[in-house]
């Protein structure tokens, strides 16, 4: 409205006027902030309004702002305006349905009011919407069961495994922590995680022998409290660290000389901690003729004697009994057995001399020493301990002559009584020789006594006759 007075003066003449200035749409509707941004809970609940400052135009009536839209349309907002009175004028965001911000975490879109003049003008601005996140997923692994196989000879400090679990939540509520425990109460567990990366490190080396799985659980939580838990199975994939036992069950020695062959020495049995070919064993007798091995019960080896025994030839045997293992390379164990041979009464005495002779001169005094004999037996102990006796002549119970005697010790040989050459210029007797073992085994010899000459006997005239009758005549050439 324009007003103003119109004055006439002649006649003078006093009028008012009021000029009204008819609106045309020369105006669009602005909106104060070119960018407006809410940050809304995603746990907001359906139907919350969330109030906005309108447009503003500076036309009137039906040039004015007339409605709102938002483009483009989405499922989550829509735009509710109105009046609350005359000059309350409101423009709210109504939420159509949950958010999620794991779905979509954040909403654009354009807020456009409209005027409604011909042709009709409109303004804009940007919304923004960024949803907050609230901590409403628990973290979740990539796999339930993690299955890893892990040498026995991994040094300490190696990784095993790596397991990894992802939280859609953001921030805080993201953030996981991973912590490990060992199934079955199992303490001093050979394994750690690193909280933040996941990553299962070994503590000390493993060994298949002891255990050959271990199962494992680990936690994740992340930072709002909520948790999963996983399972991590190791496998001990085994290598061949163990090499072969041998377990000796009996054993004997010493083993008499006159063995059976076919007898028992030694019982064993062999084993292996490894599995699979790193625990298949074979067992050898290193050069040997007199022994060898023969498979027994399962893992059972008996070690037994193929041929005679001599003692006097070989008192002792070292035998070595090698166990091998098939692993790569083959790790091996030895076990010596020292079997020693026990004497046997298997031979008689030898005399060193196949026969003896022997020389004393007549007229000898008594218990005179002529001689020895000496036999040996190769066997040991009472089986080698010779005694010497004269042995009777066949059929008599005494020896032929009584005038030698043998000290049973030592075999020398006396002459118990003087000796007439004249009477006796020799005599034999035979001399055994008995070692102490039970039977005893005997051997003899022939001894001769020669008798030698003394100078002990004049000559004797036989004629004429010495006896004293008188002499006669006689021609003497």
């Amino acid at each position: 409205m324009l007003p103003f007075e119109l004055l006439l003066s002649n006649p003078l003449q006093f009028f008012r006027v009021e000029v009204t200035l008819d609106d045309i749409n020369d105006h669009s509707p602005v909106f104060r902030e070119d960018l407006v941004c809410f940050r809304i809970p995603e746990t907001s609940d359906p139907g919350s309004r969330f109030p906005m400052e309108g447009a503003e135009d500076l036309d009137i009536g039906s040039n004015n702002i007339q409605m709102y839209s938002i483009f483009p349309e989405n499922e989550y907002f829509s735009v509710s305006y109105g009046s609350r009175s005359e000059d309350d004028k409101y423009v709210e965001l109504v939420l159509k349905k949950p958010l999620d911000r794991e779905e979509q975490a954040q909403v654009d879109f354009s807020l456009i009011a409209v005027d409604g003049g011909s042709p009709s003008r409109s303004g804009s601005t940007e919304v923004k919407i960024v949803i907050l996140d609230v901590n409403d997923n628990a973290p979740i692994f990539t796999q339930e069961t993690y299955i890893v196989k892990v040498l026995e000879n991994m040094p300490e400090g190696s990784v095993v495994l790596t397991v990894l679990a992802t939280d859609q939540d953001a921030g805080v509520n993201g953030e996981i922590s991973y912590q490990l425990s060992q199934a079955g109460g199992q303490s001093n567990s050979a394994f750690l995680i690193d909280p933040s990366t996941g990553e299962i490190k070994l503590t000390k080396p493993l060994d298949f022998e002891v255990s050959g799985n271990h199962e494992l659980r680990v936690r994740a939580t992340d930072g709002g409290g909520l948790s999963a838990i996983c399972k991590v199975l190791v496998e001990v994939v085994d290598v061949n660290d163990n090499a072969p036992e041998l377990v000796v069950s009996s054993f004997s020695s010493p083993l008499p000389e006159n063995t059976v062959p076919g007898t028992v020495v030694a019982l064993f049995s062999v084993r292996d901690r490894d599995s699979g070919a790193n625990g298949e064993i074979s067992c050898g007798l290193e050069d040997q003729l007199s022994f060898s091995l023969r498979p027994a019960y399962k893992n059972y080896y008996e070690l037994v004697t193929v041929s005679a025994l001599d003692r006097e030839e070989t008192p002792r045997y070292i035998l070595s009994v090698t166990a091998a293992d098939a692993g790569s390379p083959p790790l091996t164990s030895t076990q010596t057995f020292t079997v020693d041979i026990s004497d046997v009464n298997d031979n008689a005495p030898v005399f060193n001399q196949t026969s003896y002779t022997m020389y004393v001169r007549e007229n000898n005094v008594a218990t005179v020493f002529v001689g020895a004999v000496s036999a040996a037996d190769a066997d040991v102990g009472l089986n080698a301990k010779v005694t010497y006796s004269l042995a009777p002549e066949p059929g008599a119970e005494r020896p032929s002559c009584s005038c030698i005697s043998v000290n049973s010790e030592n075999g020398h040989v006396f002459v118990l009584r003087p000796l007439d050459y004249e009477h006796l210029r020799q005599t034999e007797v035979t001399v055994s020789a008995s070692d102490a073992g039970a039977p005893p085994l005997r051997a003899n010899v022939t001894v001769r006594l020669v008798v030698l000459d003394e100078n002990d006997n004049a000559p004797l005239v036989l004629y004429p006759a010495q006896d004293g009758s008188p002499a006669s005549s006689e021609l003497v050439p």
